[in-house]
């Protein structure tokens, strides 16, 4: 405080002493006036400790009203950003002006609970309080874009591996500069919603304690409100007004990390019965011998690419014209459905889940079985001894490890295929071009010692391969084009064609265009493989192609079924007839009323349908 101009005079100590000790008399005890349990953060801002208060040079005190309205306006918007958090929906089907206009439970709770406690207490709680708030957000935010993507929540146990994908993802469509800046962008908001939402509880915490006479009516009205809302049913725009929706998400949370969590036990104990395990192999695929059998997987190709009004009537039309095709060709074909364990992404899922005969349908149950040494479809193959095996993986761009769970003897990826031309988006080449230089490194010598009447080593055995299409992944442009086989050499000429083709920023504009291009991909891909079978087929070749999921929920639309067509193709009626109790549609397309299988049955089918029946020394497999 100021002193007097006549203590301020005083010539001596002693008389400088005795002003001190008058000083000291005027002056009031610090919390003089305050509640015993007062603290310092509820005296006024304006007279905090150090702040001298006559000299009026506080920015508060030279624009009393602009502060005045900021206090408000931060108040309001910590107000709001505690409510959105508390009623944010993970459903993007969900986001309606109704869900924020409810009352949640959890404020009610969190207010009576801030206005009991201590003042040190209270701190701590509304820290924490807001700090988990802010976390529930990014959750939420993740569900939403997991919703949209891949038609289910966010797994906070196996699903953060995925980001890099998505990252991967918006580098193809809108460029690495804009998707860096995108990611950049999204940790920040990250960090800024875990830093004010606990700033925002902290300051409300800190008003109801100021006020806490009007907070205790506010929060016993609002409480009575909530209950008479809760038993009468009150609703608002579709919406009940009476919100209980975080707790039920917190409670969903922490059932899905346990869940996850002992997930791993169970699996590892299931991926432990296997009927075929012990099989020789002799034993083995004996209905197959001396085919040429390679299994194709086309990206994204689901139901809804057969099904949908708006993308049906062209891929529906490929696969018409495709089952002519190769009938006058001399093959036959036979489709169904077959439930994949994936949606939107996460290829490799739906891969291994095919191939392996259990159900992959997170990133842990992955890492085990890649661990491990399950016996799949390709790797029977291999046991058998009978035949050659490779994988053509132009998606990939470096080592694969799983090629020894496939019992892969060469793997051809992206860098080995000797492609010159663009990139298609994410698709590093496109589907022709990488079936024919499958033709050029692998079937094609097959082919040519065959007619030369001279096979041998290492191309002397029938070849089983592993083919992965890439041309029908998002984001659907710009797309290729089918050209004349001659004419693809190294893959130079698709310059021409990329540069022609349409930008995926203009292509995801708008919903329609997209499911448009979708389809138009899953034609080219169709195309691509029928050309290729029908050039370069022999009366031995046994295909068998399928989709690994149904597109993103954009494209399929919400709450899609994960269905994917699945078709095997041969040229020889004995193969066709070993699956005759299947019930398959003749055709490359499956008729709506085709069996649907789980797709983790599929394995143990095809090798009971191509080996020996069960019986004396062979093991009963699973259906």
């Amino acid at each position: 405080m100021s002193l007097s101009p006549r203590l301020h005079q005083q010539p001596n100590a002693d008389a400088a002493a005795t002003a001190d000790e008058a000083a000291t008399a005027e002056e009031p005890p610090a919390d003089a006036g305050l509640p015993p349990d007062a603290s310092e953060e509820q005296i006024p801002n304006d007279a905090a400790p150090g702040k001298d208060i006559a000299d009026g040079d506080t920015w508060r005190d030279r624009h009393p009203s602009t502060a005045r309205i900021l206090a408000y306006g931060t108040t309001a918007l910590s107000g709001l950003l505690v409510l959105l958090a508390l009623l944010l929906p993970g459903q993007p089907t969900l986001l309606t002006p109704g869900q924020f206009i409810r009352i949640p439970v959890e404020a009610i709770f969190g207010a009576a609970l801030l206005l009991v406690l201590p003042p040190r207490a209270r701190r701590v709680a509304s820290a924490l309080a807001g700090a988990g708030l802010g976390l529930l957000t990014v959750l939420n935010l993740l569900d939403i874009g997991f919703n949209e993507a891949l038609g289910r929540g966010f797994n906070p146990v196996f699903d953060w591996t995925l980001l890099g994908d998505g990252e991967s993802f918006l580098q193809d469509s809108i460029g690495r500069a804009k998707a860096s800046a995108v990611a950049i962008g999204a940790l920040v908001l990250v960090l800024c919603l875990l830093v004010l939402m606990t700033l925002a509880v902290v300051r409300l915490g800190n008003l109801m304690a100021r006020h806490s006479a009007i907070a205790t009516r506010i929060t016993l009205v609002l409480g009575t409100l909530w209950v008479a809302c809760t038993v009468s049913g009150v609703q608002m725009a579709g919406v009940p007004v009476a919100a209980e929706s975080t707790a039920g998400v917190i409670q969903n949370r922490a059932q899905q990390v346990r869940a996850s969590l002992a997930d791993e036990q169970a699996f590892a104990k299931e991926a432990g019965a296997d009927a075929f395990r012990d099989t020789p192999g002799d034993r083995l695929l004996t209905g197959l011998r001396g085919k040429d059998v390679i299994f194709t997987f086309i990206e994204s190709y689901g139901r809804s690419a057969i099904e949908d009004p708006l993308m049906a009537p062209g891929v529906d039309a490929a696969l018409a014209d495709g089952t002519k095709r190769l009938r006058a060709a001399g093959y036959s074909a036979r489709s169904g459905w077959l439930t994949s364990s994936t949606y939107g992404g996460s290829s490799w899922l739906g891969h291994s889940t095919f191939m392996s005969g259990l159900w992959i349908d997170n990133q842990q149950r992955y890492r085990t079985l890649t661990a491990s040494d399950r016996l799949t479809l390709t790797s029977a193959f291999k046991r058998t001894g009978a035949w050659r095996t490779v994988g053509i993986m132009p998606g990939l761009t470096k080592g694969w490890p799983e090629a020894s769970l496939y019992g892969l003897d060469r793997v051809y990826d992206s860098r080995d295929l000797g492609y010159q031309g663009p990139k298609f988006s994410w698709s590093t080449m496109p589907d022709q071009y990488a079936l024919s230089a499958f033709e050029r490194l692998e079937h094609g010598k097959n082919r040519t010692k065959e007619r030369a009447g001279r096979r041998a080593e290492p191309h002397s055995k029938p070849l089983m391969s592993f083919v992965i299409l890439t041309s029908s992944h998002n984001p659907w442009a710009p797309l290729p084009k089918m050209i004349g086989w001659d004419q693809i050499g190294d893959g130079s000429v698709y310059n021409a064609i990329k540069k022609a083709g349409k930008n995926p920023v203009d292509v995801w504009q708008h919903t329609a265009h997209i499911r448009t291009e979708y389809g138009k991909s899953i034609q080219y891909s169709l195309h691509s493989l029928i050309a290729y079978l029908q050039k370069y087929g022999t009366k031995d070749t046994v295909l068998v192609f399928l989709g690994d999921h149904q597109p993103l929920a954009k494209v399929s639309g919400d709450h899609a079924v994960h269905d994917v067509p699945v078709t095997l193709v041969a040229h020889d009626p004995a193969v066709l007839k070993r699956i005759s109790g299947w019930h398959w549609t003749p055709g490359l397309r499956p008729g709506p009323k085709a069996p649907v299988w789980r797709m983790d049955t599929f394995r143990n089918r095809f090798l009971t349908a191509y080996g020996p029946q069960p019986g004396a020394g062979a093991p009963r497999p699973a259906s």
